[in-house]
């Protein structure tokens, strides 16, 4: 391959986060001009650190990335840092670039009109926490757009993104002329447009490239998986008739020691061969919420709710009653305000909805404000647990991969992905009676999702879900729909 091809080549490159966190060690890979790439592994297998270094952001310990020469890198992060929230959309996009753009207003309508953020007033002089979830994905998503980067890189790009948003991003990264890099877990939607994989294999710390579409590397890498172990049982049957013969011709005594030695180096020899089988291919445990104890009759009473129509709060009626073991999906676009409505409900102040006094609430953010940046997993899990049960609380943890050198570590340094399975061991330990879900798919690993489905499904509970994943929906009962735009 000529060097011209690729934009960017990683050539032996190591990083590691402190001396003990290595992410990635002496990996090697092109990446070529046009090519769409997704990127996979585990939750806190390092893919978003992967994006920092192609950024730039952070400089590998060692190794070199070589960057094509005047070649411009954009990245659309999962969140809008905290410090960002407070600026205006202009001055939110201005900050994209190092120079000031004197005319960028008509940019700015471009891009928004590629996101599909187009309203009937000019939002150049809003503020970003003034949007909703939804929204800021697609500001964020626009503010990689708007410096027609050569090398385009988008980590989560879906999360908080309804229906119509995702057709809208899928049919304009097919139609990119540059090249593309997304880390993603809606199969579907990377389906649409990439034709190759980066891997990156959390226990090796290597990065494996693959040719084809999310599906066709999928099977690939759970046939490898199926190869290594059916190698290794093989291995294993070898080992242990060897070690066997050994220990015969041991006790034989004489010349056979020396045979017996031979086949004891053979073992250690066999069991190097032995493939370490990908350990990140687990899954966390099967899991159950357990519901508060005596519950009954209603638990949420819903007579009116409030939605956003352009920028106008209306207000509805609705006639809802929630009792123990009724799931409710709410359903509208991004914008209407369904994040508003279930954070007034977990907290107790939206008009017209009423919970029955006593009742406890878990309640899943998309943001994970819910949980204290600051605190450590494992003082988070005691704070959802309320008393103290060590054994209980390790129990769980490790249901859902929170390792012991995960425990020690602040909230605020996990993955998205690892912060979304802080949050739902929490709501284990909480045994809440009402469960507020804000699309609790977002950032994570696609192994995981069938495993909470079914958690939800079998909830106990009053539920109140959203969630703009269809297939993971199908997973779980519902009993009553509202939708905010009927």
């Amino acid at each position: 391959m000529s060097r011209e091809e690729s934009v960017i080549r990683f050539e032996k490159v190591s990083f590691q986060y402190g001396h003990n966190k290595p992410i990635i060690d002496e990996v090697d890979f092109p990446i070529r001009r046009g090519m769409k790439m997704a990127v996979m592994g585990q939750n806190g297998a390092g893919k978003s650190t992967l994006f920092a270094l192609m950024t730039g952001e952070l400089k590998p310990e060692s190794g070199e990335i070589h960057v094509s020469r005047g070649m411009k890198v954009a990245t659309a992060p999962q969140v809008i840092p905290r410090d960002q929230l407070t600026l205006t959309v202009r001055e939110f996009f201005q900050r994209c670039f190092s120079e000031p753009v004197y005319d960028i207003d008509p940019r700015i309508d471009d891009v928004l009109e590629v996101v599909n953020l187009k309203h009937h007033e000019k939002l150049h002089d809003r503020v970003i926490k003034s949007f909703s979830g939804g929204q800021q994905a697609r500001l964020l998503l626009a503010s990689a757009l708007i410096q027609n980067p050569d090398l385009l890189l988008l980590d989560e790009p879906t999360n908080n993104l309804d229906t119509a948003g995702i057709e809208h991003l899928t049919k304009f990264l097919v139609e990119y002329p540059k090249t593309c890099i997304v880390i993603s877990h809606d199969a579907e939607f990377l389906n649409a447009f990439t034709t190759g994989v980066l891997y990156l294999d959390v226990f090796t710390r290597k990065v494996e490239q693959y040719n084809g579409n999310y599906n066709d590397v999928q099977r690939d890498i759970l046939a490898r998986i199926d190869r290594e172990n059916r190698k290794n049982a093989q291995l294993e049957k070898k080992i242990q008739e060897n070690k066997d013969k050994a220990n015969f011709f041991a006790q034989k005594g004489g010349k056979m020691r020396l045979v017996a030695k031979k086949m004891r180096t053979e073992v250690e020899e066999m069991e190097e061969a032995k493939v370490d089988v990908r350990k990140e291919d687990r899954t966390i445990r099967p899991f159950t919420i357990p519901v508060q104890e005596h519950l009954s009759g209603t638990v949420l009473a819903l007579t009116s709710y409030t939605v956003l129509k352009g920028k106008k709060p209306a207000k509805k009626t609705a006639n809802i009653s929630l009792r123990k073991n009724q799931h409710l999906l709410l359903k509208g676009p991004n914008g209407i305000g369904k994040s508003t409505l279930l954070e007034a409900i977990a907290k107790g102040v939206a008009e017209g909805a009423n919970i029955t006094a006593g009742v406890k609430v878990g309640y899943y953010r998309q943001d994970f404000s819910t949980l204290d940046f600051d605190q450590t997993v494992y003082q988070a899990l005691e704070r959802a647990m309320g008393k103290p049960d060590e054994e209980r609380l390790r129990a769980t943890a490790a249901g859902f991969l929170l390792t012991s050198d995960v425990m020690q570590t602040k909230i605020g340094n996990l993955s998205e992905g690892q912060k979304g399975l802080v949050a739902f061991a929490s709501l284990v330990l909480e045994r809440p009676g009402l469960l507020i879900l804000d699309e609790p798919t977002n950032h994570i690993n696609f192994r995981h999702l069938p495993v909470i489905a079914k958690a939800l499904d079998s909830y106990q509970g009053a539920m109140i879900l959203v969630s703009h994943v269809p297939e993971f929906v199908a997973q779980i009962r519902i009993d009553e729909i509202l939708d905010l735009e009927k």
